[in-house]
């Protein structure tokens, strides 16, 4: 009797994961990944181009800092954080399942205020 109760339990805990699986959602796309990659190559770059050894160089000492501030504080961060926007993320389906659009949750929240 306490092996099927077990089982029963096992069952149950093996369907919610199978459930939570289907949602999976990775942070990050293929998009992602290319502007990141593309802010890699940006610092490689700045760093061969101030690897050179002419000391009043315009390369070494304007252009590569130039590239390596703007590839390690603008592209890497923007593909890190940047996010498309698609019909098939999460938060889209759970508006698609209760019905409701984005202008009737608008005038609910807005409802509140008595006018003359």
């Amino acid at each position: 009797m306490a092996k099927s109760k077990q089982q029963n339990v096992q069952n149950i805990k093996s369907r919610k994961t199978k459930r939570e699986l289907s949602h999976l959602h990775f942070a990050l796309t293929s998009k992602n990944y290319m502007i990141i990659a593309s802010g890699i190559v940006l610092i490689i770059l700045g760093y061969i181009l101030m690897s050179e050894n002419s000391v009043d160089g315009f390369l070494p000492t304007i252009v590569a800092p130039i590239l390596l501030i703007f590839g390690y504080c603008v592209v890497v961060p923007i593909g890190i954080l940047y996010n498309a926007k698609s019909e098939d993320t999460p938060a889209a389906d759970e508006s698609k399942e209760s019905g409701s659009s984005d202008n009737e949750n608008k005038t609910s929240s807005s409802s509140n205020i008595k006018t003359a």
